[in-house]
């Protein structure tokens, strides 16, 4: 151990000569996001439908848990950007946290989608408990892992790749979410969904401890602040309220991830309770979904995806088809985004591709409730557009705290990025809190085969019309967003004869 503190030591002690990242340092650094998505994608697509269909707390309840304590959890966020911008070890500012939360966030995010037996009181006491821990330390966790990407490198063009290779771990983790969570947890509980879920999280925990320990170990810090930096956290948060391209990103963060809770999480109820059946049987008929049924049955385990095949299984089979192509094409729109964005600049990019985006959404409004074909390929056309903004958001941060640094004199990378994760984490508990009220306010019913016309129609526009105009509010503020390509260029030619001095 001694021996291995030495090679750290001296990895961040060496001067660093290029921006340049490997491979195997962007794949390292990628599977950190492949972790913490395991986790994040679950609690977008599945926590409200987990909580009111699996662990049975009324829709009301269940929306206050998510609101209440996302909000709170989230509050966190600028304290611990304070923390990590303070922090100062021999591994650096930011890597040490992943090091620290790893199996603290595994453990959190097991006992979180447990069911212990309680009493209504009981459930939502638990439920709040547990998801409030859970935000708190994955703020713990992926604010510095976010923030790790500013300090990786100070090259435009390495960050935008970096960017591409994170997001597609996150489709990955995207993939399995959509497209295994629901049958793995029907098969390994034998039916029995809460069972099935411990199980697969069990796996998941698991699977993100060792991949935080990877990206630990594979990545390294090469922009420093200089040691006589030391600005009160006050100061800090002033320089923030002047950053016009901080609070453009803040409130963009918050629209783009209420859209993704809202639309994420009523996805499910979609196929479940708004398209019909037999439409759906029909569609899975048509495409020969048995054959596949049959394959994947081979590849991992019969029983995986034999419930797909049972009685009421097609909304289920449907939606787990559905998003596995539209993840493919999201991911195809990621490897878009990097040339795209060098060629055009990030922000042209990421409010022309979210506008187009937000399209295919508004468009689902007009499907009848036959209209399977038509939903499928419109999510599908949707997903390619959307992946095209998926790296910038986060790129886009990072510039931003290169433009703090440029008009202030003083790096201040983690609170810059614990704005963006408050924003994220505010935007996930008012989406997710947002849909389970809303599907109170039209009546909706757990677990009940036929809801009220009301409930139907509500949870159509919830993936609809809804989270398309959100999108294009989020899109609408880019015009205000003053960092061009040309001020990209400009800011990293300027930083960089800075940090040679």
């Amino acid at each position: 151990m001694d021996n291995l503190n030495e090679v750290f030591e001296d990895t961040q002690r060496k001067p660093e000569i290029t921006q340049k990242l490997s491979v195997v340092e962007k794949i390292g650094y990628s599977l950190g996001d492949l972790a913490a998505n395991l986790i994040f994608q679950t609690l977008m697509a599945f926590l409200a439908f987990f909580y009111t269909d699996i662990y049975k707390i009324p829709p009301s309840k269940a929306s206050l848990v998510m609101l209440i304590g996302g909000i709170g959890g989230a509050c966190f966020n600028l304290v611990m950007g304070a923390i990590a911008d303070r922090t100062n070890t021999r591994w650096g500012k930011f890597r040490p946290w992943i090091l620290w939360t790893a199996v603290p966030f595994g453990v959190i995010s097991l006992l979180a989608f447990s069911t212990p037996g309680f009493n209504e009181t009981g459930k939502v006491a638990y439920a709040f408990i547990t998801y409030f821990l859970l935000v708190i330390v994955y703020s713990a966790n992926n604010l510095p892992y976010s923030a790790l990407s500013g300090v990786l490198t100070g090259d435009m063009k390495e960050r935008n790749s970096l960017a591409s290779y994170r997001f597609i771990a996150v489709m990955i983790a995207q993939f399995t979410i959509q497209v295994l969570l629901l049958p793995l947890a029907l098969s390994l509980g034998e039916g029995d969904r809460a069972r099935g879920f411990e199980k697969v999280m069990l796996v998941f925990a698991v699977t993100g401890v060792i991949c935080f320990l990877i990206t630990f170990l594979t990545t390294r810090e090469r922009i420093v602040p200089l040691q006589e930096q030391k600005t009160p956290v006050r100061q800090d948060l002033a320089d923030l309220a002047r950053n016009r391209p901080w609070l453009i990103m803040l409130f963009l963060t918050i629209l783009v991830f209420i859209t993704l809770s809202v639309k994420g999480g009523m996805n499910i109820f979609y196929f479940k309770y708004y398209l019909t059946e037999e439409s759906q049987v029909k569609f899975l008929d048509g495409i020969g979904f048995g054959n596949i049924i049959k394959w994947l049955g081979n590849v991992f385990t019969p029983k995986a995806f034999e419930e797909f095949s049972k009685p009421g299984g097609a909304p289920y089979a449907v939606a787990s088809f559905t998003s596995a192509f539209s993840t493919i094409f999201t991911i195809l729109g990621i490897f878009l985004s990097k040339p795209l964005a060098d060629k055009y600049g990030k922000r042209n990019i990421f409010a022309f591709f979210l506008v187009f985006s937000a399209f295919c959404l508004i468009v689902i409004s007009f499907y009848g409730r036959t209209a399977v074909l038509p939903m499928f390929a419109t999510q599908i056309i949707h997903g390619f557009l959307y992946g095209v903004t998926v790296p910038l958001l986060w790129a886009m941060i990072a510039d931003v705290a290169d433009y703090s640094e440029w008009k202030n004199n003083r790096r201040a990378t983690a609170i810059v990025f614990s704005a963006m994760i408050f924003g994220l984490k505010v935007g996930l508990s008012v989406g997710g809190g947002l849909s389970a009220w809303l599907l109170g306010v039209f009546g909706y019913v757990a677990d009940t085969p036929v809801q009220t016309s009301s409930a139907i129609q509500g949870i159509r526009m919830l993936v609809s019309i809804i989270p398309g105009f959100i999108f294009i509010a989020g899109a609408s503020m880019l015009f205000l967003y003053p960092i061009s390509k040309k001020a990209e260029m400009q800011i990293e030619k300027e930083l960089k004869e800075r940090r040679k001095q």
